[in-house]
């Protein structure tokens, strides 16, 4: 148990009692962990279906499902921290596009992931839907390329939206 503990000293909100909501975008909220397979390359993904965050013009509220896979290196995204991050974004007012390329910014900046892809499916207002997409592979990497081919191909086959 001692080794465990070690391994999540940086995670201060994970297996807390009581739980502190922050309403303002924050993006230290995120907090990491060691990879303990960095020689492996496989997928994390994160779902997110209670996304909200306010349009920077109206104010009204915005709804989404956010979608984060990535590639970890030598640091992971504490689950609990990313669901506190997400949730700051309740009360901050900025575009679709811009909330799914600051997300993926800000884990960029906290995990140094090789690959990172980010989608929002949100919710239509004025009768239009906006999915936004951004991705990000490490430099220097096979995952650049990968990135590049994803970004090309990722919406080849659109769904058939008939339940949003």
């Amino acid at each position: 148990m001692n080794n465990r503990k070690t391994e999540l000293k940086n995670t201060t909100v994970l297996g807390e009692k009581t739980t502190e909501y922050k309403f303002d975008y924050d993006a230290s909220l995120l907090q990491t962990f060691k990879n303990k397979h960095p020689g492996n390359d496989y997928f994390v993904k994160f779902n997110c279906p209670e996304f909200t965050s306010l349009c920077p013009i109206t104010g009204q509220p915005d709804f989404a499902s956010i979608y984060i896979s990535y590639v970890p290196d030598k640091l992971m995204v504490e689950s609990k921290s990313l669901k506190l991050y997400l949730f700051s974004f309740r009360n901050h007012g900025d575009f679709h596009e811009d909330c799914i390329n600051i997300i993926m910014k800000d884990i960029i900046k906290t995990i140094s992931p090789k690959y990172i892809e980010v989608q929002g499916k949100f919710l239509p207002r004025g009768g239009i839907s906006i999915d936004p997409y951004a991705n990000y592979g490490k430099e220097n990497t096979t995952w650049k390329q990968v990135a590049q081919k994803r970004l090309y191909y990722h919406d080849l086959y659109p769904e058939k939206i008939d339940n949003r």
